[in-house]
């Protein structure tokens, strides 16, 4: 395979790494880490070990890292060189960069200064998780890692537990029993979940189940390796009467039936028809 070389614009260049396999670099990756006149690395041995697995040299071009950690002279002095005319390629450890690594704020000062900001997609670890996690996927919330302290982290959770999407969270194999026995409270027992551990990996690991199965499987488990857990979405809150009444009267008070009917029934998650039906039963009485 040949890995062209010819000169990248200016600009910073975002590119997706391999979670596990290195093979699932994509082509366009490796022509950036070829052709890119500066390399930013959230981990550097890492990045040279890949560079070096696919017979990329890094020459004399700057290898510089860039993580949590750096000092803000590091993400000014990034941006500072893309300003200046050079192509600057950012790789995280592993996945995509600007998901659960210092990506942001690098994108951000580098939008403000007005460099081209490029992305070279491909692996990303909650990605995959969807794909074989068996659970919705049509409407996602990516909630990251989950607080270390356990009163925000409960207020994490307490605010979460009503959304009506499919929750991802990246977590620590030694926090994931702790979070799913926090979840079986805080979600609901039959909230179905998944565990993927070790995504792409040669002890890659799916785990389903309903919360309450999975915080006994990992009760007394030892655990290793990456983790993505998936959380169902919240079932549809029922409306208590008395609900939909009060919100038929301050609607009614201001909109047109139709419109009354439209904004209560998507507010309670209720069909038009049976929130139409109780207007009218409304007016009938009154």
């Amino acid at each position: 395979m040949e890995i062209l070389r010819d000169p990248l614009p200016a600009g910073l260049y975002f590119v997706a790494t391999p979670i596990g396999a290195a093979r699932d670099i994509t082509l366009k990756a490796l022509d950036i880490l070829a052709s890119a006149d500066v390399l930013a690395a959230e981990d550097t041995r890492t990045a040279r070990h890949l560079m070096q697995i696919h017979g990329i040299a890094l020459g004399d071009r700057p290898l510089i890292a860039y993580h949590d950690h750096s000092a803000p002279s590091v993400r000014d002095g990034l941006v500072g060189m893309a300003a200046s005319g050079k192509s600057v390629a950012c790789v995280s450890e592993a996945g995509t960069p600007m998901v659960s690594d210092p990506g942001f704020p690098l994108a951000r000062a580098a939008i403000a200064a007005g460099v081209a900001v490029h992305a070279a997609p491909g692996p990303s670890a909650m990605l995959a998780a969807l794909v074989v996690a068996g659970l919705p996927s049509d409407r996602v919330l990516f909630a990251g890692f989950p607080p270390a302290q356990a009163g925000a982290r409960a207020r994490m959770l307490e605010d979460l537990a009503l959304v009506s999407a499919t929750l991802v969270f990246y977590e620590s194999p030694r926090r994931i029993s702790r979070l799913l026995e926090e979840m079986v409270v805080s979600l609901g027992p039959d909230r179905e979940a998944a565990v993927c551990r070790e995504l792409t990996k040669r002890f890659e690991e799916i785990s389903r189940g309903t919360l309450a199965d999975l915080a006994q499987t990992f009760a007394e488990r030892e655990v290793k390796g990456e983790i993505v857990l998936l959380v169902g979405r919240a079932a549809p809150r029922q409306a208590k009467a008395e609900d939909l009444e009060a919100a038929l009267d301050e609607a009614l008070a201001r909109l047109s039936v139709k419109d009354a009917v439209a904004e209560v029934a998507s507010a309670l998650d209720l069909p038009r028809r049976q929130v139409y039906r109780a207007a009218l039963d409304r007016e009938g009485k009154a």
